[in-house]
C-alpha cells in the first residue's frame, strides 16, 4: 500500500449548528467563508457558542483527509503544531487513534482552534479561525527525513499564510519523490495569495482540488468546466467539486462528470477532505480516474450525514463495502 504525508494547521473543530445568521452578522463573517481571528474575538465567539450544542472534533482540512486516508489503510503521516494544553491533547490523541503517525511540534501559544458555523438548508460552513501555535510553524521546522519514505504529500490551501513554509515543504517532498496534492481551501484564501498559488501548481503540484468557488477564484472562469480545464493545463490533475451537484475530474484531454453519490446532508464540514482521501486512495491503487472521482463521492457523501468530519463505524463499513465492490468492477 501507497503512503502519504500531511501537513496543515493542526485545529480543534468547534462546530454549532445555528437557527440563522444572528452570530455571523455580528462577527462580520460573510457566510461561508473562512475568516482568521484574534484571541479576543475568538474568546467571544466561543462563549457565544458555549450557550449552544457544540462539537469538539479534532480537524484542519489536511488532518482530516490523512485521518480519512489511515482509516483506507494507507500508512499516513500529518505534520503540524500545537500548543501544550488540552486542545493539543485532543488533537494528538484522535489523529493517532486513526493509525496516523503525528510529528507534532510544540508552539508557545495556544493550540489553534476553528469555529464552523454551520447554516441554512445546505449546510453551508462558515469559519472563524484563530491559528494559535499552529501559525509558528515554519521553514526552519522541517526536516528532509519527515519527507523520505512517503509516495504521496498532501497539502492544505490554507497554509498559503506562510508562503516560505509552503515553498520549503514541496522543494522538500519534491526531492522525496512524492506526488504533490493540493486542496485550495477557501475561494477568499485564493483571492488573497492568487499569483503565488498559480507559481506554487505550475512549479510543483500534480493534483489540484478546488471547489466551485475557489476554481473561479483561481482562474476567473464561472463555469466549473471552464475551471477545470484552465487548471488542468498547470497540473497533472484537476478536481472540481460542485457540491450535491458532483464533481468534475480531468487529465489531460480526459474528462469526467461525477455523479454526488447519494446522501442526507446535515453538515458539509469535512466533505472536501474526504473526497481527497478518496480520491488519493483510488489514485494510488492506479483506479481509472473516473473511478478516482468515484471513490471520492462515495465517502463524502458519508461524511455530510453526520455533525463534524469523523465517520462513523456503520457508515465506514457501508462505504468500503461499495468502494470495493467498485474498484473489483473496474480491475482487470
Amino acid at each position: 500500500m501507497k503512503s502519504i504525508l500531511g501537513i496543515g494547521n493542526a485545529l480543534t473543530d468547534i462546530l454549532a449548528v445555528l437557527p440563522d445568521d444572528t452570530l455571523l452578522q455580528k462577527y462580520h463573517l460573510p457566510r461561508g467563508s473562512m475568516q482568521h481571528v484574534d484571541a479576543e474575538t475568538a474568546d467571544a465567539i466561543w462563549e457565544d457558542l458555549s450557550r449552544l450544542s457544540v462539537h469538539y472534533v479534532a480537524g484542519g482540512s489536511a488532518a482530516n483527509t490523512i485521518a480519512c486516508s489511515a482509516i483506507f489503510g494507507m500508512p499516513s503521516a500529518f505534520i503540524g503544531k500545537v500548543g501544550d494544553d488540552e486542545l493539543g491533547h485532543l488533537f494528538q490523541s484522535s489523529e493517532e487513534q486513526y493509525g496516523v503517525r503525528c510529528t507534532l511540534l510544540k508552539g508557545t501559544n495556544a493550540s489553534g482552534r476553528s469555529m464552523v458555523f454551520i447554516t441554512g438548508a445546505n449546510a453551508e460552513r462558515t469559519f472563524a479561525v484563530h491559528l494559535g501555535a499552529a501559525l509558528e510553524l515554519v521553514p526552519e521546522d522541517l526536516k528532509p527525513e519527515y519527507f523520505e519514505g512517503y509516495d504521496y504529500f498532501h497539502i492544505e490551501g490554507y497554509l498559503v499564510q506562510n508562503q516560505a513554509l509552503i515553498r520549503r515543504a514541496v522543494e522538500m517532498a519534491r526531492e522525496a519523490g512524492c506526488i504533490i496534492s493540493l486542496d485550495m481551501a477557501s475561494y477568499n484564501v485564493v483571492e488573497s495569495n492568487n499569483a503565488f498559488l498559480h507559481n506554487l501548481v505550475e512549479k510543483y503540484v500534480d493534483i489540484v482540488f478546488a471547489n466551485e468557488t475557489e476554481a473561479r477564484a483561481f482562474t476567473k472562469f464561472a463555469d466549473p468546466e471552464e475551471a477545470l480545464a484552465e487548471i488542468a493545463k498547470n497540473c497533472d490533475t484537476a478536481i472540481v467539486k460542485v457540491g450535491k451537484d458532483g464533481s468534475w475530474v480531468r487529465r489531460g484531454e480526459e474528462q469526467h462528470y461525477i455523479k454526488a453519490w447519494p446522501g442526507e446532508a446535515v453538515d458539509a464540514t469535512g466533505a472536501g477532505d474526504t473526497y481527497a482521501a478518496g480520491f488519493l486512495y483510488a489514485h494510488s491503487l492506479g483506479m481509472p480516474l473516473k473511478v478516482c472521482g468515484e471513490v471520492g463521492s462515495i465517502i463524502a457523501a458519508k461524511v455530510v450525514e453526520i455533525i463534524g468530519t469523523k465517520i462513523d463505524i456503520p457508515r465506514w463499513r457501508d462505504a468500503k463495502q461499495e468502494i470495493r465492490e467498485l474498484i473489483d468492477a473496474n480491475t482487470i
